[in-house]
């Protein structure tokens, strides 16, 4: 139930109650999480006598919190999409508090299967949370508030995490007082969290007639079937699973990094691990400023081209002649030496957080409303099992004889193989990397009215055209992805044909040029629009000499007449002049006099077809174009 007022940023979310309560209901949710099991684990490793390998015990605890992903995520992502999520979250509240103090009593009396069978529990609860988290936000934000809302929710995560687990490490050390203590706060934090839960504003279920299905085979096949329906979203699934992949590599290998490779203490651990937590927070809440309050995929690629160069840095400073050992926490911040390895770190966590933002936004916008718990249930068993996979792998490759930076090495090559693979399947990230790079380096847009360019349906958008990147600074403006129609000789044009391809453009020949070539166009701009996407056009049909927009060409109405869509008028503004327009007679001439120039792109208000003419539409964009040239 979004709001109509758009919050001009996004830390004023977290002064509204559509997310405030949401937020601390997660943040408290997370931080119990890691306070149990990195209590958990350091009781099992340096505290408890059970016989038993610890490293078995520590992977079986592991796995034991992961298992329940696979068991009852189906029947999660169902629920979710059948009744109220805000309710389901009280609910998942109520019972944490009973898990809690299950493990608050196995904490007391060192009662290993009492506390292995809780964090079963946990796990199980966390399950069920996990759609209904993500599911809700869509319903209490609007689009445009989705990536600064995740942004919170990432960087508040991983906040949490890091305090938890700090929180844990410590008082289990405190010996049988600081057991008791962390059951009492685990208890006291589950009774915080459920009581924030309670101002969670309804969020009604959106498939209310939906019969629950409780065989978790057949229903995870059929959750991952509804997550593969969109090839975008699907992919945004697979690319939020390999960050987890990513992330539980290196969370995993910290400890024996510090031990083996840095020859630091726990409190080395805990820096490194306080430099990723942060570099985390950081990218998640720079991608609303970056994006410019939008969903930008253009932000996925760029952060993992700094997830694969960071982290083969790292590696690489390992080789040859490597650092000194390290031996406390005061030395890696006060040793310039090692200032590289805390730079690595942050570098590498601020670009996953500039990586998964995006793509989770991506798939709460995208995703079919009626299955969007569900599609998200499916992201949840696909994390669990590369998060899995990646534990196997990690763990075969050391026993091969790797070094962990040999490790973190392997794994920043396996990171640009997944990126190119996930990237060539949806081009939309490439190009929109592209746009992005061009209008924050070049160009300073000021955008007006975009609001009028729908977030879902068919339309098509009208614009005077003023340069050779027109099309990459409407796009860049554009809240969705658009198939421009052009010219089939600039269409064809070595190199850039690749590009063009790429991002779906329409080629198009006047009738009296090429009649083959101008039908097939028609035909592929009716199929586009039927399929719900959004067409820009030029009618001017080249690019002006002069600054002044020519007459408009009659296809427009054509278009409509084939397929009855609104059409929104765009205005370029302050293009003319810049490094790309024939301001000087010729376009990309010797090198630019102008960077970072104030554009505008405006939109005026949808016009219905069955009004749309020629000479009306260049008037309304003359109209909203105004002096600015």
């Amino acid at each position: 139930m979004a709001t109509p007022d758009v919050e001009p940023n996004q830390y004023r979310l977290l002064t509204q109650r559509r997310f405030l309560p949401f937020f601390l209901t997660q943040f408290f949710g997370a931080f119990n999480d890691n306070l149990y099991k990195n209590a958990l684990v350091i009781l099992i490793t340096f505290q408890l006598t059970t016989g038993f390998d610890i490293n078995v015990l520590v992977n079986v605890s592991a796995g034991l919190f992961i298992l329940p992903f696979f068991l009852f995520s189906a029947t999660a992502g169902q629920l979710a999409d059948k009744f109220d999520k805000s309710l389901l979250m009280r609910r998942v509240k109520v019972m944490e508090i009973v898990i809690m103090l299950s493990g608050a009593i196995g904490f007391y009396y060192k009662n290993l299967p009492m506390l292995l069978t809780t964090l079963f529990f946990m796990g199980t609860q966390s399950t069920f949370f996990g759609p209904a988290k993500y599911g809700i936000l869509p319903q209490h934000l609007r689009s445009e508030e989705l990536t600064g809302g995740n942004g919170l929710v990432e960087s508040g995560t991983f906040l949490a995490i890091l305090l938890g687990t700090i929180c844990g490490g410590i008082l289990i050390a405190l010996g049988d007082g600081g057991r008791h203590l962390v059951g009492v706060i685990a208890i006291g934090v589950a009774v915080a969290g459920w009581w924030c839960s309670r101002y969670i504003p309804e969020a009604p279920p959106l498939a209310r007639n939906l019969k629950i299905n409780i065989n978790f085979i057949t229903e995870t096949y059929r959750i991952l079937k509804f997550t593969y329906q969109d090839r975008t979203v699907f992919l945004s699934v697979l690319g939020i699973s390999w960050f987890w992949f990513y992330g539980a590599v290196f969370l995993t290998q910290f400890p024996n990094y510090t031990r083996g490779t840095l020859g630091g203490d726990g409190t080395v651990a805990t820096v490194l691990l306080t430099a990723f937590s942060l570099g985390i927070g950081v990218g998640s809440l720079l991608c609303e400023k970056l994006s410019a309050r939008r969903i930008e995929p253009g932000l996925v690629p760029l952060g993992a081209i700094g997830m694969t160069l960071f982290a083969a840095d790292l590696a690489f400073m390992h080789i040859g002649d490597s650092p000194p050992p390290l031996a406390s926490a005061h030395q890696i911040l006060t040793d310039m030496t090692h200032w590289r390895l805390l730079l690595d770190l942050v570098l590498i966590a601020l670009s996953a957080g500039l990586y998964i933002v995006p793509l989770y936004a991506i798939v709460q916008d995208r995703s079919n409303p009626r299955h969007r718990a569900r599609v998200i249930a499916g992201n949840n068993i696909l994390n669990a099992a590369f998060m899995v996979v990646a534990a196997l792998i990690s763990v075969a490759l050391l026993r091969a004889g790797l070094t962990i930076p040999e490790l973190f090495l392997v794994v920043s090559v396996m990171n640009a193989v997944v990126a190119v693979f996930i990237f060539s399947r949806v081009p939309e990230f490439t190009m929109r990397l592209l746009m992005w790079l061009l209008i924050h380096s070049i160009y300073r847009i000021d955008e007006r009215n975009i609001q009028h360019i729908p977030n879902r349906g068919p339309a098509v958008l009208v614009s005077n055209h003023v340069s050779y990147v027109d099309g990459l600074i409407i796009s860049a403006a554009s809240p969705r992805p658009l198939r421009f129609v052009m010219d089939h000789h600039i269409f064809q044009l070595p190199v850039l044909n690749f590009i063009f391809r790429t991002a779906g453009a329409i080629p198009i020949a006047s009738a009296t040029q090429n009649r083959r070539i101008f039908s097939q166009a028609f035909e592929q701009i009716t199929a586009a629009l039927a399929n719900g996407e959004l067409v820009c056009i030029f009618p001017e049909g080249a690019i002006t000499r002069d600054g002044e927009i020519a007459e408009f060409k009659r296809g427009i109405e054509l278009i409509v007449r084939r397929a009855p869509v609104p059409v929104i008028p765009v205005a370029l503004c302050g293009v003319w002049g810049t490094y790309f327009s024939r301001h000087r007679g010729r376009a990309m001439s010797g090198l630019p006099t102008r960077l970072w120039s104030k554009i505008g792109v405006i939109s005026g208000p949808q016009q219905p077809p069955e009004s749309v003419s020629a000479p009306a539409l260049r008037e309304a964009v003359r109209g909203l174009r105004g002096a600015w040239r």
